[in-house]
């Protein structure tokens, strides 16, 4: 027992030592830790569409991802023209809020998607030497730092109703993504440096919508995940947690083999999984189900590894944070909650209101020195304590729609609206680039 705890507590401080040196960069959808979570400490807790804003820079169109930060250069992928045809990663100084650079292509086909999902909605990834981008039926793209492009992958079409929204992440030398979903749904791992496939794994991932028969179910028809991998440690060896439909799995990056998987999930998935303190959790959307899974074992472990299960639960798209043995979401509807990770009982539920119209929201919660952070659809950015006890510190008005998420970096938050992306800081001097 007191090895196992020797071992395990080795393997925490590990991890948190690796992402403590690269703690000022944002390098994918979700932070470093892919779960939202940053180590860094005095972000603002105050700010408005001008209050405490760095720089502000408009963008050519809405749009639904995330920007990733490294060093001084901010990506982020971005949609313009008529339905979306020109697909394209765009560069920021992270100083000044000047565009460096814009690289990508023109996709004339057209390509299924919903009118509050712009094409562009999933975010880039980086490891400091390449950025890495999906264009979803138009490729998948490596670039360097400056904007050349190093390789392009056609893995092929993507057609659901809802339109795609996986992120791509870089893991030693492959670079994996959810493709999908749609009726060609894959997890896939490709060389970081050429784009090679080194594995590749079908997936049940739903169809686009227009080929349904009568009386055929369409939440079955409709079926599909937007989860992206999240890493975790499984006996000294990093694993990837992954959520598709009706379940929750762990598979070994390199070589794509599941190791274990654990049903109870509903046909939709819009969030990733967490993880913390033994514990996973995926989460169903559209009123699905929510399940908790002791980390550990092999094959099936649904009857032996399933803490508890929640069914019918809150509609779901932004992925939560698990903070002192404690999940925090915000719900679709705009509802707080807090949910014990061991037990699955609700601690408390809370709508946060703001001056914004619609209290709906898609992003994800992001968890920062004892502070919660989420902005929803309309603009209302909220800091709340992560504690058992609700306390909402401020409410932060954006004055724009924003679906992306936050990403953290070196002390600043960066958020991207449907007119601008954001630069927001402390009270220092303030610039703004046009």
């Amino acid at each position: 027992m007191k090895q196992r705890f020797i071992s395990s507590f080795l393997t925490v401080v590990g991890i948190l030592l690796s992402f403590t040196a690269s703690a000022e960069n944002w390098p994918n959808w979700r932070g470093p830790t892919g779960q939202g979570i940053s180590l860094e400490s005095g972000l603002p807790v105050e700010w408005s569409a001008t209050k405490n804003v760095r720089w502000k820079v408009e963008l050519p169109g809405p749009g639904n991802s995330t920007p990733v930060v490294w060093g001084d250069k901010v990506f982020l992928a971005q949609a313009s023209g008529p339905d979306g045809q020109r697909r394209a990663l765009m560069c920021f100084d992270r100083r000044t809020g000047k565009k460096l650079w814009n690289s990508g292509v023109t996709y004339r086909e057209k390509e299924t998607t919903h009118k509050t999902n712009p094409q562009c909605s999933a975010s880039p990834a980086t490891d400091g030497e390449r950025v890495y981008v999906s264009f979803a039926s138009a490729g998948v793209f490596c670039f360097d730092m400056d904007g050349r492009m190093i390789w392009r992958r056609d893995l092929g079409r993507q057609d659901h109703i809802w339109g795609n929204g996986a992120s791509p992440l870089i893991h030693q030398n492959v670079v994996l993504l959810n493709f999908g979903p749609g009726p060609d749904t894959f997890l896939i791992a490709m060389d970081k440096l050429t784009g090679e496939t080194k594995w590749k794994k079908e997936e049940p991932g739903g169809r686009s919508g227009k080929d349904l028969k009568p009386g055929e179910n369409k939440r079955e028809a409709w079926k599909g995940s937007w989860s992206d991998p999240v890493p975790f440690q499984q006996d000294g060896k990093t694993l990837m947690l992954m959520t598709y439909p009706g379940r929750i799995f762990a598979f070994d990056p390199l070589t794509g083999k599941e190791i274990w998987t654990c049903g109870g999930i509903n046909p939709l998935v819009y969030t990733s999984p967490i993880h913390a303190e033994g514990i996973a959790v995926g989460m169903g959307g559209f009123r699905g189900n929510t399940i908790a899974v002791r980390l550990g074992g092999k094959g099936d472990v649904t009857e032996t590894h399933r803490l508890w299960r929640h069914e019918k639960t809150q509609q779901r798209i932004g992925s939560g944070v698990i903070h002192d043995a404690h999940i925090y979401i915000l719900d679709d509807p705009g509802l707080a909650e807090c949910i014990d990770l061991k037990t699955g009982a609700t601690v408390w539920q809370e709508q946060l209101k703001g001056p914004g119209k619609n209290r709906q929201n898609w992003s994800s919660m992001v968890a920062a020195d004892g502070k919660l952070y989420a902005v929803n659809q309309g603009g209302d950015a909220f800091v709340l304590k992560a504690s058992p006890k609700f306390d909402l510190l401020s409410v932060n008005p954006m004055g724009e729609k924003v679906i992306g998420s936050i990403a953290v970096s070196n002390g600043d938050l960066f958020i991207r609206g449907h007119k601008h992306l954001f630069c927001i800081g402390g009270p220092k001097k303030t610039a703004r680039a046009n």
